[in-house]
């Protein structure tokens, strides 16, 4: 009894030991877990703390840009009221001119008829000819007056647009290509991309759909594709494969599936993040997952979804300034280029092919016809599809922000000199500016001050209308007289 006395007392210190150990574990990860609980939450706590601060900042600019439109409006509405009773009295005036033209006229026609003998048919044309060569002298000169006084107030306007969009759109500028460059740790690296009769890289080519472009360049293979998603996934993959070092035909599929669910993961978070961004809410999915293939889409070197971005805000702002509803023309601003994200797989033109895809979401009548017409497939039946093709033009015009082919631009050039010299009296044309200035030289002897500027404005139509270009080209017409003398 006595043993199992002192047995029973050495296994109650023992079980005494183990509990004390098991107590002081159990504190341990107690405390350890409520260290971890507290700075989750305050991780958290900061987080939504900058958030806060964020959307209070945005708040506070949005009610500073309402001050100044309220000011710029009430100035534009003085401006318009001075501007209308101005034009009044210019068409009185323009009316009182008219009648006395045809009074003199009249009297001219009796008088020419009286002292030279012909028939007043024969006085009548003779009469008329040299009217219309008045009249269009004068008109000249009142067409150029008109023009002047139209381009200070543009010149002011658009100003103030670009300002205003200026102020608030900072856009990067991009590069288009069709090609990737991925970097290699060694050129060892190579053999083992290709791998064992080139089974490697015939999986990977087969898995993305892109062409692998392994040659002399030191540490570097090219991916090679039109499609900049397939691009994207391939070189995303490529590296994986080469920081893992588990390079077979089977990895190959699991790493290049795998990086297609999180490609498409980031670009539906992308479209979601620029609808939110510009304000856009209640989108289909459907359209928020085309919104996001635009960010790795480009045209002429410009990110399409940028561009979108762009287009919305401006359009919004134009919006504004008119009074019509900003809301529609910021929604068909940032869908208007979405046919580019299918255009590859759809036939027709991106814009009829977009206009197709939002009607199929539910999209509002407007924003459909906007996104149709903004490249004039279909002709804009709504101010909001024409301030979405103004947005356009101006996003796409920015210097910088996209990038010509040399071809084309040097076709371009050639074409605005042709045009230029196929008018009678110009002696020699120069397209300076990269091709946004033409400067037209004209024979004194032959042009007079009237007709050139009647001849700027014929050479700027014709432009317009055998020309597709980015923008606007300035016409500028010279007239030079000299008169030399030498002293002896």
């Amino acid at each position: 009894m006595g043993s199992a006395k002192a047995k029973a007392e050495e296994i109650i210190k023992t079980a005494e030991k183990d509990a004390k150990v098991i107590y002081q574990n159990a504190e341990v990860e107690a405390k350890e877990h409520y260290i971890e609980q507290m700075k989750d939450l305050e991780k958290e706590t900061r987080k939504r703390q900058a958030e806060f601060d964020k959307t209070e900042t945005r708040l506070e600019r949005k009610e500073e840009a309402l001050t100044g439109k309220e000011r710029l409006l009430e100035k534009r509405e003085r401006t318009y009221t001075h501007k209308t009773k101005e034009l009044a009295n210019r068409q009185k005036s323009i009316d009182k001119l008219e009648t006395k033209r045809r009074e003199l006229i009249q009297e001219q026609e009796k008088e020419l008829a009286r002292i030279s003998g012909l028939s007043q048919q024969e006085a009548k044309e003779i009469i008329v000819s040299r009217m219309e060569d008045d009249a269009r002298k004068d008109a000249a000169v009142q067409i150029r007056k008109i023009i002047e006084d139209a381009k200070d107030q543009a010149d002011m306007k658009a100003k103030e647009i670009i300002a205003t969009a200026i102020q608030r759109i900072s856009s990067d500028f991009v590069s288009e290509t069709t090609v990737s460059v991925v970097s290699l740790p060694s050129d060892e690296m190579k053999g083992r991309i290709i791998g064992r009769e080139g089974r490697n890289i015939r999986a990977l080519e087969a898995a993305t759909g892109v062409d692998l472009i392994i040659d002399d360049t030191p540490e570097a293979v090219i991916i090679s594709a039109y499609d900049p998603i397939r691009r994207e996934i391939a070189a995303t993959a490529l590296n994986r494969l080469i920081s893992d070092g588990r390079i077979h035909p089977a990895r190959i599929e699991e790493i290049v599936e795998k990086v297609q669910k999180e490609i498409e993961k980031s670009m539906r978070e992308a479209g979601e993040q620029i609808a939110f961004e510009v304000g856009v809410q209640g989108l289909k999915p459907e359209l928020i997952r085309l919104l996001g293939r635009l960010k790795y889409r480009t045209s002429y070197g410009q990110n399409v979804l940028q561009h979108s971005k762009e287009v919305a805000f401006i359009a919004g702002m134009m919006a504004s300034e008119l009074g019509v509803n900003t809301k529609l023309a910021k929604r068909a601003g940032l869908l208007h280029d979405i046919g580019k994200a299918v255009d590859h797989e759809i036939e027709g033109s991106h814009a009829l092919i977009g206009a197709e895809i939002a009607q199929k979401n539910n999209e509002p009548r407007e924003v459909v016809r906007a996104m149709a017409a903004h490249h004039g497939d279909e002709s804009p039946t709504t101010i909001e599809a024409i301030l979405i093709q103004a947005a356009d033009a101006l996003s796409a015009a920015r210097p910088g922000a996209r990038r010509e082919i040399l071809e084309t631009y040097l076709k371009r050039l050639s074409k605005l000199e042709e045009i230029s010299t196929s008018f009678k009296g110009v002696e020699k044309s120069y397209a300076v500016q990269a091709g946004r200035e033409i400067r037209i030289i004209v024979t004194p002897e032959d042009i007079t001050d009237s007709e050139m500027a009647m001849m700027a404005r014929d050479i700027a139509k014709r432009i317009e209308q055998e020309l597709e270009y980015p923008g606007e080209i300035k016409v500028t017409a010279i007239r030079e007289s000299r008169a030399v003398e030498y002293a002896r």
